[in-house]
Formats: structure tokens, C-alpha cells, sequence
């Protein structure tokens, strides 16, 4: 099977943009950006790593247009070309990747002795990245331009995992004896990282040997500001010119032709930890299953921004509606005096974080739905990078946690099996059960794409049966784009905000 051969500008050209389409409220183009032409973005999740590929910063690497993998996520959902111009699949382990003429941040060129070193320092990480927790790579250098990869079993959708932004190619530079990495100067993308502050800024500027070609910006101005209604008044108050993430209580606030609404492969969700404490015990996690409502969530919360979820797959991925599974033999849900019985009272630690600005008002109203079913709850909710290693050492019983189903490969079952196998590297629910892992294993080994979606939702009605997690809603997300701003990424998967295109007038 051979890629179709084209640039990674064209793929990237098949999710909507903002171009040409708004009238500037100055008659200076450049009077909010400042005389440079800078475009100055607000970001809502803080570095948690100093932007290593191999944590959740991953993603603003791709947002920002700074690292890129092998392939890239088209719109369709195939996998297109980026560092590698085409691929084929020699077998049924193997494929051969051929790589276009690029260079590095640092100057020096992407060749495949870089590429096998990228793919290496992932595959060695001792936080695996999510997208490596199903399989294992081997890359080898067959001359200066020709990757070959193989893994242990069949993977029919490499080219895709190969797309995921913690498996971004950089510069030889970028991996410290410490396993540490930095990708400040040693990406390959439209923009440069020349400083980073701590979890506060950062600041890039456009990378003139790019391949596929110049930005029409000459740089941008990262402000992390974990606060939604914050980045909503920094936006309204001409302070930056891109906010992402709006919050749907301030996005009727702003301006007419700022509020940009995406649909979203983004489901919240309500994970409860299967492995101690309150929800060890499936008659509660059915009970919390039975009490938990969120169409309540639809218009309370999210001002209709939103849709109720039947599963943790929602209206952004088409397929997914006809091929649901019914969900059986799930366990009987304690009755209210039953759940005051079985915890004695002893509160629930429910967990929630600030960075998305609807998460704790959702924990507001969960927390009210739990304590008429019986509960006793408790809220934690903190800055998401403060609390993450809390989350995966199963110190909470219950998250409200909103994921993008389809963010590390564009496939479902890498997000299935990170998040709910066994063995799963961002199993928050902690969950172990045979059914679960024998369901996400039968659905990677399907090459047939229809077959392969079927599996998936077998598999999801496999998580859905143990409770182990309670989907509440499907996002629409709403990013506030300055009128002065065109080229701006609406990308339902979230992995790019920033690109080519992007400018001020």
C-alpha cells in the first residue's frame, strides 16, 4: 500500500480555516499584533514538561506548527505525507518510509539516521508516550533518505500512529543524556522555538527554510493562561488575537465574527478508579453510572455548545453512531440507602481541573446528581499539570476529565488502549479486565478499515459494560479569533491552531 504523494501543506489545507473572510475594526492591520506583525496566541493548558513530546505537550508542538512526524492527520482521517513523502507496506510488520528534503530548526538535515534516533529516544522513554502503549517500533536507516519500521505484530494503521505529535521528528540535539528532551530549536516545522518562560511563554519565530515554504507570519507570542474567562477578556480586550478553548458562558459575550465554533472529538466524561476506594465495588460505579444525567449538562453548562453523550464516541466521529454496540451484562446499581451502607458515609474524592472552564461546573452539578444517589462527595479541583501524577497513581475515585478521543493516532483504538487496557500507559479508570483487553487487541489486528470500526465499537461497549467510565457529554468547542486574524486552523481534533496561513491583516 503506497501513500499518495503529496505535501503536507495539502493535508493540512483539508481542515477549514479562517482566510480573507472578516473586516478589520482598525484601519491599522497590525495595530493589536504591534507593528512587527506578530500574532500573539493564548493557550489554556500550561506546559506540564517544558513542551517534551512525550507528555501532553506534545500537542502544542502541532498546534503551533513547530514539530512534525513522518505523516500527518488529513481530515478525512487517513494518514498524509509530512516528513516522509510516501511509504509502502512491505509486509505485514514492515513498511518503508521515504523522506523528503527537510532541515531541522538547528540547521542540520533530516535524514534517516535522525529519524531512527527520534523514534528511538520515544520507543526508550520512561514515560512511554500514550501512542506506544499497544505496540513497539523498530526503525533502521537503509540509506540517508529510506526508513525502514517494523513492529512485533501487525499494525495496519502505522502510518497513522506515526502522525501523532509525541512522535514528532527532532533535531539530535533535542535528547539529553537524561532522557530529557527539548524541542526549543530542534523542530522542523513552519515556526521556531527561540525562548520558553517557565509554564508562562513562549516565543517563536518563523523558520525560513521550512519546506513547505514561508509563513505569512513573521512569529508568534505564546501566553499560557490557564483561566478560561480570562483568555476570553484578553481577547475582547485586544490583548491577544487568538484565545483558545473560549468558554461557552463568554462565548456569546464576545465579539460578532470572534467566537469560532468547531465540532470536536472531545468527550467528558466521568472516570471512576476500579481499583480502590468507593468504586472498587461495581454496584456502586453502577449506581454513580445510574445517577450521573448528562443532557443536564447541555444548556446549564454548555449553553447548548454541546451534545449528550451515548458513548465515548460522539457526532464528530460519523461512524460511530451506526455501528453502537448495546451495552449488556452490566451490574446491578445499589439503591441510595444501599451506596450510604456500603461507604459509611465516607466521602468520594472527586477530581476536576480549571484548565477547561465548564469542568468544574460540570463537577458542581455531578457532585449534587451523586449525593442524591447516596454519596458523599468531596471536590479537588486544581490546575491540571498539579495534579496529573495524582490522577495516575489512582489517588481519587472519580475524575471529570474531558479527552480527545482521536488525538494521538486518528484511530480509536490507540486511545482505547492507553486509556482503558490492562497494560493501558494513561488507564486513569485503572481498570483490568480480560474482555476489554481481548476487544482493543481483536480491533488492531483488523486491517479491513469497516471491520476495524465495528471492532472498535465492540470495544467500547466492552469499557462501557464495566462502568469504568461514565460519558457525559460531546464537546463543541469554541476558539475566539480576532477579526484582524486570518489562516486560523478549525481542527475538530485539536492538533492544529497555527500554520502557514496564519497572519494578521
Amino acid at each position: 500500500m503506497r501513500s499518495t504523494p503529496f505535501g503536507f501543506a495539502a493535508a493540512l489545507a483539508l481542515i477549514p480555516l479562517l482566510a480573507g473572510c472578516f473586516v478589520s475594526g482598525s484601519g491599522d492591520p497590525n495595530e493589536q499584533g504591534g507593528s512587527t506583525g506578530r500574532v500573539r496566541v493564548a493557550l489554556a493548558v500550561p506546559p506540564a514538561q517544558a513542551l517534551s513530546p512525550y507528555s501532553n505537550d506534545a500537542t502544542v508542538l502541532s498546534k503551533l506548527s513547530v514539530a512534525e512526524g513522518l505523516t500527518a492527520l488529513g481530515a478525512d482521517g487517513a494518514a498524509a505525507p509530512a516528513l516522509a513523502k510516501s511509504w509502502t507496506r512491505k509486509d505485514t510488520t514492515t513498511w518503508v518510509f521515504e523522506l523528503r528534503q527537510a532541515k531541522f530548526h538547528d540547521g542540520t538535515e533530516v535524514t534517516a539516521e535522525a529519524v531512527v534516533n527520534a523514534l528511538d529516544h520515544a520507543g526508550a522513554a520512561k514515560a512511554k508516550p500514550r501512542v506506544l502503549s499497544d505496540v513497539t517500533l523498530t526503525a533502521r536507516a537503509e540509506d540517508a533518505d529510506t526508513v525502514t519500521i517494523g513492529t512485533k505484530t501487525a499494525d495496519p494503521v502505522l502510518p497513522l500512529r506515526l502522525a501523532s505529535p509525541a512522535l514528532g521528528i527532532l533535531a539530535a540535539k533535542a535528547y539529553a543524556p537524561d532522557g530529557s528532551v527539548s524541542p526549543v530549536g530542534a523542530g522542523t516545522g513552519a515556526f521556531r522555538i527561540t525562548g520558553l518562560t517557565g509554564k508562562t511563554k513562549a516565543t517563536l519565530d518563523r523558520f525560513d527554510d521550512y519546506w513547505g515554504g514561508k509563513a505569512k507570519a513573521p512569529g508568534i507570542d505564546v501566553t499560557w493562561i490557564a483561566d478560561g474567562t480570562a483568555r476570553a477578556n484578553g481577547l475582547r480586550a485586544g490583548e491577544v488575537d487568538v484565545a483558545e478553548w473560549i468558554p461557552t458562558s463568554q462565548a456569546k459575550l464576545l465579539d460578532a465574527g470572534t467566537p469560532h465554533e468547531v465540532p470536536s472529538v472531545r468527550t467528558d466524561s466521568l472516570v471512576l478508579n476500579t481499583a480502590g476506594g468507593v468504586f472498587a465495588d461495581e454496584s456502586l460505579r453502577a449506581a454513580a453510572r445510574a445517577a450521573v444525567d448528562g443532557s443536564a449538562l447541555v444548556d446549564s453548562v454548555f449553553g447548548g455548545y454541546a451534545d449528550a453523550a451515548r458513548g465515548l464516541f460522539g457526532p464528530a466521529v460519523p461512524w460511530a453512531a451506526d455501528k453502537r454496540v448495546e451495552v449488556t451484562g452490566r451490574a446491578t446499581a445499589a439503591t441510595a440507602d444501599q451506596v450510604r451502607s456500603k461507604t459509611g458515609g465516607t466521602p468520594l474524592r472527586l477530581a476536576t481541573y480549571t484548565n477547561r472552564a465548564e469542568l468544574p461546573e460540570i463537577a458542581t452539578v455531578v457532585q449534587q446528581q451523586l449525593e442524591e444517589a447516596g454519596f458523599a462527595v468531596r471536590q479537588d479541583v486544581r490546575e491540571y499539570t498539579q495534579m496529573e501524577a495524582d490522577l495516575l497513581a489512582g489517588s481519587y475515585d472519580a475524575l471529570v476529565f474531558s479527552r480527545v478521543t482521536l488525538l494521538d493516532t486518528g484511530d480509536a483504538v490507540a486511545y482505547l488502549a492507553s486509556d482503558f487496557a490492562g497494560n493501558g500507559v494513561y488507564n486513569i479508570a485503572r481498570v483490568k479486565d480480560s474482555s476489554i483487553d481481548q476487544a482493543i487487541a481483536s480491533a488492531a489486528a483488523e486491517d479491513d478499515p469497516t471491520r476495524r470500526q465495528q471492532k472498535i465499537m465492540l470495544a467500547e461497549a466492552a469499557v462501557l459494560r464495566t462502568d469504568a467510565v461514565v460519558p457525559l457529554v460531546h464537546e463543541k468547542v469554541v476558539q475566539g479569533i480576532g477579526t484582524n486574524v486570518e489562516g486560523v486552523r478549525l481542527d475538530p481534533r485539536e492538533r492544529s491552531l497555527i500554520d502557514l496561513d496564519t497572519r494578521l491583516r
